[in-house]
């Protein structure tokens, strides 16, 4: 039986700091780049492309967390995922700068129509070749609200607003047939009417009426890309999505996600268990030995602020963690924010006791997801036992130091991957739905 073939992503956002909080700080950090200029992403873009990775994944925060101590302020003074600029805006840079790599961005529906996001993704995805995919997110933070001026919605009511967010952009991307464009310069008539359908919609929290104004794009439509983890949202997930973000501490939790994705896909929406990607975020810190590597590791960790990694639990779990004491039991602790991400702390430990201190640095270090520190074959026997005993179709690899973590990872543990037969050896397609489907 042929060995599945792992998919990698990058992922980073638009920011001085990604995913490991203080890691502006490091000795290895951004020499001689600044991340705010294009010839930064255009190097991360062709390091992740020489590593034939699928995409470069862009995260986004509409705006400071602002809970922690009833403010902004931490998340300023440490850096905390801030400043982070519009993900969009880098995409024509990445796409310009490679041939194959795709770029997934995360935009939030929440205070955004769906007309100005469909022309937004479909103008992109043609200045890329077919390359973009679109991470579907509501705003789960307060702080993003309190920044627009709405006040904040139930989880719930947010889904089902994304529902109705969904149908209507499906209509205006299906707005034009593929062979709409006449193009007939005797007649004058450059596209049939007939076929550049006018989209009506009157629905609860949308209203639409007029065609889509970018024509049909390289991919019809971005790759849909979601990270629900809730029942609700993985419900989301199965219906509509093609590939899956998902953070998990360990391999049982990855087997029970991938068996749970799968139910859904084939009882509720009727769709083959396995179509969509499953794709789990991993953090790595490899060096040519085990020694190396857990220098490296511990000089990672020390770059990160208690108070800023409170800020962050705080920002994305809902609570002030100010209010509580280091050695709480953070199990214990009502949970508002993302419940999947929280869950990945909850199992940190096995389902040992996690304090609040605790959870604030594990979280910090990469969002609670596996860390796998080791020589490149200890990497790569991990990320194959993820594969084989938790259903992973591949990783997204959150970033430390940057872009050395990506051109370290390219040079030492892509290779291995590769003599193991666990790798692609070239891109065999030109869209990044065709190369991120494929087995």
């Amino acid at each position: 039986m042929a060995k599945k073939k792992a998919h990698l992503l990058g992922f980073v956002q638009h920011g001085v700091n990604s995913h490991a909080t203080g890691m502006w700080r490091h000795a290895r950090d951004k020499i001689n780049w600044d991340w705010s200029r294009p010839p930064y992403w255009q190097h991360l873009a062709r390091t992740m492309e020489r590593g034939l990775f699928d995409a470069m994944f862009i995260a986004d925060e509409l705006a400071p967390y602002n809970n922690y101590q009833g403010s902004s302020d931490a998340t300023v003074k440490y850096a905390v995922q801030c400043p982070v600029h519009e993900p969009s805006t880098i995409v024509p840079i990445i796409t310009t700068a490679t041939t194959h790599l795709g770029v997934g961005v995360t935009l939030s529906t929440a205070f955004e129509h769906p007309y100005s996001m469909v022309r937004r993704l479909s103008s992109l995805d043609h200045l890329s070749g077919g390359r973009i995919a679109w991470n579907i997110v509501s705003s789960y933070s307060k702080s993003e609200w309190d920044a627009y001026g709405v006040e904040m919605t139930q989880r719930a009511g947010r889904y089902e607003r994304m529902e109705e967010y969904m149908e209507l952009c499906y209509k205006l991307w299906d707005s034009w047939e593929p062979d709409a464009i006449v193009a007939d310069r005797g007649s004058g008539v450059f596209a049939d009417p007939d076929k550049v359908h006018e989209v009506n919609h009157e629905g609860e929290f949308f209203r639409c009426r007029g065609r889509s104004f970018v024509y049909r794009s390289p991919q019809g439509r971005p790759v849909l890309w979601q990270a629900g983890s809730s029942d609700r949202g993985r419900d989301f997930a199965a219906r509509h999505a093609e590939a899956i973000f998902a953070v998990h501490p360990n391999v049982e939790r990855m087997r029970e996600y991938t068996d749970d994705l799968n139910h859904r896909l084939e009882s509720r929406f009727n769709r083959k268990a396995n179509s969509v990607k499953r794709i789990y975020g991993v953090q790595t810190v490899v060096a040519p030995t085990r020694s190396e590597a857990q220098e490296k590791y511990r000089q990672i960790q020390e770059c990160i602020p208690l108070e800023g990694a409170l800020a962050w639990i705080s920002g994305h779990f809902g609570p002030d963690f100010s209010k509580y004491a280091p050695d709480d039991i953070i199990q214990n602790i009502e949970i508002p924010g993302i419940q999947g991400l929280f869950d990945s702390i909850i199992y940190a430990r096995g389902g040992a006791p996690v304090t609040v201190r605790e959870a604030a640095l594990i979280y910090a270090e990469g969002m609670g997801m596996p860390r796998l520190v080791g020589t490149p074959a200890d990497i790569v026997d991990q990320l194959e036992h993820f594969m084989d005993a938790g259903g992973a179709d591949g990783f997204m690899l959150a970033a430390t130091y940057t872009p050395g973590c990506f051109e370290e990872f390219v040079d030492l543990v892509v290779p291995e991957l590769q003599r193991r037969g666990r790798y692609r050896s070239g891109y065999a397609h030109a869209s990044l739905r065709e190369n991120l489907l494929e087995d």
